[in-house]
């Protein structure tokens, strides 16, 4: 027995709305993704490469203090690592070049681990302030720029 032939159109009618959604769907996401792309490409990613690294430095300075491994051979290289990348900031941010607030973070995060440099913490209470006092030099920048 077949189906009426109104039942039939009904059905064919809905499978074609169907269709036509789906592929709507599918063209509107396949749109989105090669947007989205076009868009990221246009963004340099080095700005938020460095600070990613920089936090990570820091981080590592940290679990290594909370770890109690706090010789020379594990700060040292941390800060060395950081300080060589703190010299990257104008070029990360080149509209801040000119800025004077952001020069003097800038300054501020240079001289603290130069003078982390010239006498690294030998020891955890040292390693911890150091830390602190790093991690204070980026929320002021974050604070004022981001």
């Amino acid at each position: 027995m077949n189906a009426p032939a109104s039942t039939q159109r009904r059905f064919s009618t809905a499978y074609r709305y169907l269709f036509v959604a789906g592929l709507g769907l599918v063209i509107g996401v396949v749109a989105t993704v090669m947007i989205s792309r076009a868009i990221q490409a246009r963004q340099d990613p080095f700005p938020d490469s460095l600070m990613h690294v920089m936090q990570r430095q820091v981080a590592l300075l940290s679990d290594a203090q909370a770890q109690n491994r706090c010789s020379l051979a594990d700060s040292v290289p941390r800060l060395q690592t950081l300080r060589s990348l703190s010299n990257d900031m104008d070029i990360a941010f080149p509209d801040m070049r000119d800025n004077a607030q952001f020069q003097q973070h800038a300054s501020g995060l240079r001289a603290t681990l130069n003078t982390a440099l010239a006498s690294p913490p030998t020891d955890c209470v040292a390693m911890g302030k150091l830390v602190e006092k790093i991690k204070a030099d980026c929320q002021a920048c974050h604070q004022d720029f981001r």
